[in-house]
């Protein structure tokens, strides 16, 4: 049962959206039916104080009044220029890494207690904020064998204002399944606590020092981004600290006017990486903003803040892997195929109807350039398909779904007649090539054959007929069957983003 405390900071979060006119913004409101448009005008009218300022404006401050959850939010929708509109994006791009630090001492005293020592033993200096966000700041450092560091702490806190945070987002949830049955399709309540589950693990940085460590072997080993060493022995729960991250952050309007710079070459590299981290390896940096991307020329990334990360099981990595190759190869059958085979259509749903619907979303989009996609129309289009098919959002995915669609919209940022299709295509063609070539298959059907066979010994004949006509069938599709999109998948989580904006 949801606290006392929980309704007041819900009651306190819609009179702050009230207040700076973001919640039933008036730039929106004519998309209403006359009776709720009047109802938003007189709450405007009583209620609004900063509406003569730019939408992007009156967010960003409401979002930053309302702490870290809508903090979140707010860098989500500051990626997607393309559906906001850039001055939008701009309002709201101080969201990234631009907020109010605590004070410097403050940051000493946090250092001193977590790794109990004095700040002067352990670097030669320590410096001032270089980018303060919404659980955390981090401040530049030396340390005394010459080597420069960023030194990540805690805002004071935090965990508090997070726990409270979640309490009201699952309060939230709760209401807005019991009042819209519509609403249960994208499983609010699934979604919140996966994103609790996330921004729990971010108050703990010792787990990010791990994450940070994973990955960046995973980074380091590929040619498309980097990622800075930990300095294990200067680490604890609420303090890390990382050799410098080389390059301008890419949340400076001077990063994309660097001498050399190849921004198609640029954007192609941050595709490539996310999708090589989260097909190949089953780990992914699930916070890709321009406040955690650092740029060197000609097209070279370091990434920072591991505090989020995605994980994909096997499963989940080759239908998302068919599901893209799919979409390439224009084979809408097989797209939608795998959406049944996953789970994702119900099964009374018709695979051929569900294919129809996926093309009609794909060939309007496939092979043109970003700037000639409509990102707004097609997330609508694909709403009202997820909606038509009873497709109910996935907690399993919602990281990559969030993920992506940051990663896609930093991408269009960089270049904007960015083609995500072909940016994927070679790591999708070569894990097709690796993880779905026939004989890989018929080895993997032989391994769960003899599995089953022994812990089964009296089904063993029928379990031999079963398999091998299985085995035959994957060998005669071979390398043909393969990877795909995300592309309805990640539709719910855009379109909720979306409609909180555009109404």
């Amino acid at each position: 049962m949801a606290s006392p405390g929980s309704w007041l900071r819900m009651m306190r979060a819609g009179f702050v959206l009230l207040r700076y006119d973001a919640l039933i913004p008036k730039e929106a409101s004519h998309h209403l039916p006359a009776v709720p448009r009047a109802l938003a005008g007189l709450l405007r009218l009583v209620f609004s104080r900063r509406s003569h300022l730019r939408p992007g404006e009156r967010y960003a401050i409401a979002f930053q009044q309302l702490g870290p959850a809508f903090i979140k939010l707010g860098q989500v929708l500051s990626t997607r220029g393309d559906i906001f509109g850039e001055q939008f994006i701009r309002d709201l791009s101080h969201l990234k890494d631009s907020l109010p630090p605590f004070p410097k001492a403050v940051a000493e005293a946090s250092v001193r207690e977590s790794l109990g020592k004095p700040v002067e033993s352990i670097f030669a200096e320590f410096g001032e904020v270089i980018g303060s966000a919404s659980i955390a700041q981090a401040h530049e450092a030396v340390l005394h064998d010459g080597r420069k560091v960023a030194v990540k702490i805690l805002r004071p806190g935090i965990e508090d204002i997070i726990a409270r945070d979640i309490d009201m987002l699952t309060l939230g949830a709760g209401l807005l399944a019991f009042v819209s049955k519509n609403s249960r399709r994208l499983e609010p309540k699934a979604f919140v606590e996966t994103v609790a589950t996330s921004l729990r693990l971010e108050l703990d940085l010792r787990l990010e020092a791990s994450a940070c460590d994973e990955i960046g072997k995973i980074i380091n080993g590929e040619p498309w981004m980097s990622a800075p060493a930990v300095v294990w022995h200067q680490v604890s729960r609420r303090v890390i600290v990382t050799e410098w991250a080389k390059g301008t952050p890419l949340s400076r309007a001077e990063a994309l006017d660097l001498p050399g710079l190849d921004r198609k070459e640029l954007a192609d590299n941050l595709i490539r990486a996310f999708l090589s981290q989260a097909l190949d390896h089953g780990v992914f940096h699930a916070d890709l903003h321009e406040g955690n991307l650092f740029v060197t020329a000609p097209a070279h990334l370091t990434a920072i803040d591991f505090g989020i990360v995605g994980r994909l099981r096997p499963k989940e990595r080759r239908y998302l892997a068919e599901m893209l190759w799919g979409f390439l190869r224009r084979d809408y059958k097989r797209v939608a195929e795998v959406h049944f085979e996953a789970g994702y259509v119900p099964s009374h749903h018709n695979v051929d109807s569900f294919a129809q619907a996926l093309r009609a979303v794909g060939e309007p989009v496939l092979g043109q350039k970003a700037t000639e996609v409509s990102m707004g129309r097609l997330l609508t289009q694909l709403f009202e398909i997820t909606a038509q098919f009873d497709m109910h959002l996935r907690p399993e995915l919602v990281l990559l779904q969030k993920t992506m669609v940051s990663v896609e919209g930093v991408a269009r940022r960089i270049y904007p007649e960015h083609n995500l299709w072909e940016a994927a295509r070679p790591v999708v063609k070569d894990w097709i090539a690796r993880e779905l070539s026939p004989l890989v298959e018929a080895k993997r059907l032989l391994e769960k054959l003899v599995e089953r066979l022994n812990h089964e010994p009296a089904d063993r004949d029928l379990l031999l007929q079963k398999h091998s006509e299985s085995l035959r069938s994957d060998i005669r599709r071979g390398q043909g069957l393969a990877v795909a999109a995300l592309i309805v998948s990640c539709a719910a989580l855009a379109v909720m983003v979306w409609l909180v904006v555009r109404a």
